[in-house]
């Protein structure tokens, strides 16, 4: 029976959760797979911890040195997150000849192609299935599944604490501060959520989806970011009005014209799929020119969902002989003859305070005529307080800078309107 020693580089929650699949189903490997999976090594700074999940003491590492040196160890698993020293221990693993398996997304993100460049050198493999959307298997569909497309859209919900709080606003109006007080009691979100809400996360993963999906280098800096700490949850109301859900959206488009790669909240249509994914589910949906839309659904997050991708690659490595890389060149940066697009084109949802008079809708649809704007619906809601009114407007498609050229211009001729929200619909 081939034997394969891994080791885990952090014992947090996807360590140990990789821990319990790997010791937990030692022996249904063995039955299915002929493979007799052993965990050699951890590197975790808290020894107790390492200790109450049942690692022996002597297999307790001091040093990431002591894992390469280590002759037993086929595979490593990293799962420490962040850049350093996260970098430093893949690349050493790699240079000493050991196939590298990682859930790191900003790592993976920022560095693939060095440490693409470290595997290849060395004849290893280099898996990173846990790195975007959990347990659900993106990454490996993308590689292998998909490459008869030719992928023209991709739109996901890719972030499980952002997903969360936007479904729970929905459901009982609160606003974004108490239901982040409550993900971060539930640990659906970190003490910091800068990277979450903020969309940080998503525009990582989304680097990653993108450049498998396109075949070309989707650099971090490409993606544009907007989170959803200024989600107000009257919008949300009134989208549900109109037949919307809100949702953080990552989106990757791909045609003759160029790339458009970005990170935003939206309104999505109730009748569309990714509007039923809720709480911390995610879901990418992908369109190819073969196959049409498909989508790919389930957790984005916790111990045994990404344990579940872990330990998927893990197998996926020791039964494979020869390893695939990128089918794009993996540079720091985008090739120069790759043309990304800046102008975004989608209808757009604008709440305006007006005055209760006469004349002012002509005067607001008036600007928004000037820069090519139409108007699709309009709602008038009476406000609770003075004489003003909630002007609610769906246009047309149109593009990001028309819309942000009317904005602009309402707003600054004052008086007779202000612009509070304008939210992409989808």
């Amino acid at each position: 029976m081939k034997k394969v020693g891994i080791a885990i580089l952090g014992l947090g929650v996807v360590g140990s959760g990789t821990y319990k699949i790997l010791t937990e189903h030692r022996d249904f490997y063995k039955q299915v797979h002929g493979i007799d999976f052993k965990v050699e090594n951890v590197l975790e700074r808290n020894r107790a911890r390492a200790l109450s999940l049942g690692v022996a003491a002597e297999n307790i590492a001091s040093n990431m040195a002591e894992i390469c040196s280590n002759s037993e160890v086929d595979i490593v698993v990293e799962v420490m997150g962040g850049v350093e020293p996260a970098k430093s221990f893949v690349l050493a693993a790699l240079n000493a000849g050991k196939s590298v398996v990682t859930s790191n997304k900003e790592l993976f993100c920022k560095y693939s192609h060095e440490l693409e460049k470290a595997a290849k050198k060395n004849n290893c493999g280099l898996f990173f299935e846990a790195s975007c959307v959990g347990g659900v298997p993106v990454i490996r569909t993308l590689l292998d599944n998909l490459q008869g497309n030719k992928i023209t859209s991709m739109i996901g919900i890719i972030n499980g604490t952002t997903n969360y709080i936007l479904t729970k606003m929905s459901d009982c109006g609160a606003s974004y501060e108490k239901i982040l007080e409550e993900a971060q009691s539930l640990g659906y979100a970190e003490a910091d959520p800068t990277a979450d809400v903020e969309g940080f996360d998503a525009a990582y993963k989304l680097s990653i989806l993108s450049s498998l999906a396109f075949h070309t280098k989707i650099p971090f800096s490409k993606v544009y970011r907007e989170g959803i700490t200024a989600i107000d949850p009257c919008d949300i109301e009134y989208g549900k009005k109109l037949g919307y859900v809100m949702k953080l959206l990552a989106v990757g488009k791909n045609s003759d014209s160029g790339i458009e790669v970005r990170v935003h909240p939206a309104f999505v249509n109730s009748s569309h799929p990714l509007a039923a994914v809720n709480d911390s589910f995610n879901a990418v949906y992908v369109t190819g020119d073969s196959v049409g839309d498909i989508m790919l659904y389930g957790r984005g997050a916790g111990a045994l969902p990404t344990g579940s991708a872990i330990v998927g690659d893990i197998i996926y490595c020791a039964t494979h002989d020869n390893f695939n890389y990128s089918t794009f060149n993996n540079t720091a940066d985008a090739d120069p003859a790759t043309k990304f697009l800046t102008n975004y084109e989608s209808a757009y949802y604008l709440r305006l305070d007006v005055d209760d008079k006469a004349g002012v809708l002509s005067k607001v649809t008036s600007v928004l005529s000037k820069h090519g704007i139409s108007v699709a619906r309009v709602i008038q809601e009476k406000q609770n307080e003075g004489s003003g009114v909630s002007l609610i407007l769906i246009t047309h498609c149109t593009h990001e800078k028309n819309t942000d050229k009317a904005v602009k211009e309402i707003n600054k001729n004052g008086g007779f309107a202000k612009v509070v929200s304008v939210i992409r619909v989808v």
